[in-house]
């Protein structure tokens, strides 16, 4: 599957091969960077692409309407069968929604999907999600008396989105275990592509019922929303593979940037408590910490697809090197490697610095495919972020940094556990 690439423009014979299992995403990161604005790397499967890490470049190409999102129209290798489900990342190309949609058909998805995924929606969850907070916190204030060391992503990182996002479109909270599953399977990217097929017919499933049951009985919820869009006055504006599709989407990927977001917020701050105390003196604001952990460890390392629709100069989009992704070759963004470039940040990229004056960054995107749920996932850290640190001043990682393991996973960024202590007068 896939055919050996021409030498790379900056004399790289061979393309950089992605290591699936995400164990060094920051220095994978720098070694993409390293070979130039855009470069060949291989991923699992031994596919090519062109992987874009100049933040000016990548924006540029996030806003060019000569790429495209939809394989179907403008990806030969997956349009002639050449790309087929026993590839490990198929099922993130070949889904049908506004993730993989293209001009007017992207359109039409994402007013359909933005009408029931509004503004005012999001903000009325602010009550909510501060009460699911609360809870959360005296869970894990409750485990923190039976045990000296505790799992922060897994009884606060995790738990707080997946309810959110659950109640968001309706999903019953007792599925809210079996949801959790199979989004774990879904990002582990170094699996077996077997497993991975399985992992998305279960989570078919689950929003196949939840569909069924919305359809029965509905309710005041995004899932009762959608399929309005897809049945309103029989004309189908959705398919209904485009709205299990989408529900896939929002309750999967939608949820795991803000796992993983809290997750690397609270990791930063306490392994770096010069910058936790600039944010308790109030020197520095909360939303300047998520900015910067959104900039400096984005919660999703690099997106796959885009597609060529033409052959592009990358010359005359600013890339010194004057490569050019020819009609119908993949492009990865690499959010991770971007969020850390010299060329932006200067020469202290990589380090988490809540003070620095430019943290705009690509983490949720850019252009017509900026991510929806944006303002839900930044509302959820500034609820949960001050909370927890004010619950638990005296919060502390319970192992040595280096010995804190990343998700296995080059997709998405964050650690398969975060070993904590807390502050024992705070339980």
């Amino acid at each position: 599957m896939g055919t050996a690439p021409p030498e790379d423009p900056r004399g790289h014979a061979h393309p950089l091969a992605i290591d699936p299992t995400g164990r060094d995403i920051h220095g994978e990161a720098a070694r993409i960077r390293a070979r130039g604005a855009a470069t060949r790397v291989e991923l699992p499967g031994q596919v090519t692409a062109w992987a874009v890490s100049s933040p000016k470049l990548l924006r540029r190409l996030l806003t060019d309407a000569r790429v495209s999102k939809d394989p179907r129209l403008h990806w030969p290798a997956f349009a002639e069968g050449r790309i087929t489900p026993d590839w490990p990342l198929f099922t993130w190309v070949a889904v049908q929604n506004m993730f993989t949609a293209y001009g007017g058909d992207h359109k039409r998805l994402r007013v359909l999907v933005s009408k029931a995924f509004t503004a005012r929606r999001t903000a009325a969850l602010q009550p909510r999600i501060e009460e699911i907070t609360k809870g959360l916190l005296d869970r894990l204030a409750e485990a923190g008396r039976r045990s000296a060391v505790v799992d922060l992503r897994e009884l606060y990182c995790y738990p707080l989105p997946i309810q959110v996002i659950s109640e968001l479109f309706g999903l019953p909270e007792e599925r809210g275990a079996v949801l959790k599953a199979h989004v774990d399977d879904l990002f582990h990217t170094s699996a077996d592509p077997g497993e991975m097929t399985a992992s998305y017919t279960r989570m078919y499933a689950l929003m196949a019922e939840l569909v069924a049951t919305k359809r029965e009985s509905p309710g005041d919820d995004l899932t009762t929303a959608l399929i309005a869009a897809r049945d309103d006055e029989g004309r189908a504006p959705l398919s209904e593979q485009e709205l299990l599709d989408t529900l896939t989407l929002f309750i999967a990927a939608g949820h795991e940037t803000t796992v993983n977001l809290l997750d690397n917020a609270v990791h930063a701050l306490l392994t770096h408590p010069d910058q936790l105390a600039l944010v308790r003196s109030g020197d520095v604001a909360w939303q300047d910490v998520i900015e910067e952990t959104l900039r400096v460890r984005a919660p999703v390392a690099s997106l796959p697809l885009r597609y060529a629709v033409a052959d592009i100069d990358l010359g005359a989009l600013g890339d010194p090197a004057g490569t050019v992704i020819a009609a119908g070759e993949p492009i990865l963004a690499a959010y991770a490697a971007a969020g850390r470039s010299p060329e932006q940040y200067g020469a202290d990229a990589d380090r988490f610095d809540v003070t620095r004056a430019d943290k705009e960054h690509l983490a949720f995107g850019h252009g017509v495919h900026f991510c929806l749920g944006a303002p839900l996932g930044r509302l959820e850290a500034r609820i949960a972020l001050p909370a927890l640190f004010e619950r638990f001043p005296g919060l502390q990682l319970a192992v040595p940094d280096d010995e804190l393991v990343p998700v296995d996973s080059f997709i998405s960024n964050g650690h398969r556990a975060l070993p904590v202590r807390l502050d024992p007068a705070a339980g």
